[in-house]
């Protein structure tokens, strides 16, 4: 047997380090099943707890509004993040680049609770100025798109480093300009990134409470808020059930996200072999 660990040291530190990881989930999934409110004992097979889940008028607006905001804040963060990692990596030096860089990428080491306080802050001010915006989807959608900017600069500016730059310079020495040279050259090729730091800045969004607690507004409340309000109340099965599909909405993103991934990397494999 000691040979047979020490050989599989590894494997044996990563099946431990993934059940850590894991197991709650696991657990919690299991009990969202259970025919009573126990959650020390497994008791039965049940799906009372999704019927009253699919009851529970709160949960439900709260997981429609999430996939909103999650939906929202995802483009915006993709799109906003793809133009700032473009200006950072094609264009080296200009006047505040450096403030920039900082400014786009502070969100990732700042907490959120600071992130919240400061936003809460701006929106209150904002509105007693001018009236508006009040706080509720849009403000939410602001602060997450804040945060979910950063991660995706991130994700789409290591792609952009890697992308071969003679296929701009060809392009343009062509007679493409360079507007053109950005769509037909560069964004097939950082595509992938896009959609990545889509996928990133949906989960974040979605799953996100501190950010939603200082942002949303009476009667706004996101899932994983309404989620947090009853787990203060005490043991509620029905959480466990809400909580179970905030875990497959975001496994189904993954698995799709990694299943297109690994399509075009095969049919990029197939075109490389044959040409």
């Amino acid at each position: 047997m000691k040979p047979f660990f020490q050989k599989n040291v590894g494997a044996i530190w990563m099946a431990l380090v993934f059940l850590f990881l894991y197991a709650p989930l696991m657990f919690m999934v299991l009990f969202s099943f259970n025919s009573t409110r126990q959650d020390a004992r497994f008791t039965g097979f049940s799906m009372r707890w999704y019927e009253a889940l699919a009851k529970d008028s709160k949960i439900v607006e709260g997981f429609w509004l999430s996939i909103k905001v999650a939906a929202i804040t995802g483009v915006l963060s993709a799109v906003l993040g793809t133009f700032a990692a473009f200006v950072l990596v094609r264009y080296q030096k200009f006047i505040g680049r450096t403030i920039f860089s900082g400014m786009v990428n502070a969100p990732l080491v700042m907490p959120e609770v600071v992130i919240g306080l400061s936003l809460l802050l701006l929106m209150v001010g904002i509105q007693n100025a001018f009236g508006w915006p009040e706080r509720g989807m849009l403000t939410i959608v602001l602060g997450h798109t804040l945060l979910g900017m950063a991660y995706a600069l991130v994700v789409v500016q290591s792609r952009l480093l890697d992308v071969d730059r003679s296929l701009e310079e060809a392009a343009m020495d062509l007679g493409a300009r360079p507007i053109q040279v950005f769509f037909l050259v560069t964004l097939p090729n950082i595509a992938p990134a896009i959609l990545a730091a889509f996928l990133l800045s949906f989960t974040l969004s979605f799953d996100d409470v501190v950010i939603s607690e200082f942002l949303s507004g009476p009667g706004v409340n996101t899932l994983p808020q309404v989620i947090f309000s009853y787990a203060r109340r005490g043991i509620n099965p029905t959480i466990y059930a809400a909580a179970t599909l905030l875990i497959t909405t975001v496994t189904i993103a993954i698995v799709v996200y990694s299943v297109w991934v690994a399509r075009q990397t095969r049919r990029r494999a197939r075109e490389t072999f044959s040409s």
